[in-house]
């Protein structure tokens, strides 16, 4: 299996939490309170860096990507 890591569908915790709108503290306070609610490999932790999915993002939040919606006004 092979990963993209210049894929726009894998993100900082800190652009997530930006991009859905949310405190920049939103992903480590959730994967601390509720990690179960995260799909399996939709993130990981680097040092103290995590990395998110948008499919884990969107699961979690129940809010599909807000980039898609930019792109459809920007057309």
């Amino acid at each position: 299996m092979e990963i993209n890591l210049n894929d726009s569908n894998i993100m900082s915790s800190a652009e997530a939490a930006k991009i859905w709108h949310k405190n920049s503290d939103y992903v480590r306070t959730s994967l601390h309170k509720n990690p179960k609610r995260w799909p399996k490999g939709s993130w990981r932790k680097f040092g103290r860096q995590i990395v998110v999915t948008t499919y884990g993002m969107e699961q979690v939040t129940g809010i599909p990507d807000p980039r898609k919606n930019e792109s459809k006004k920007s057309n």
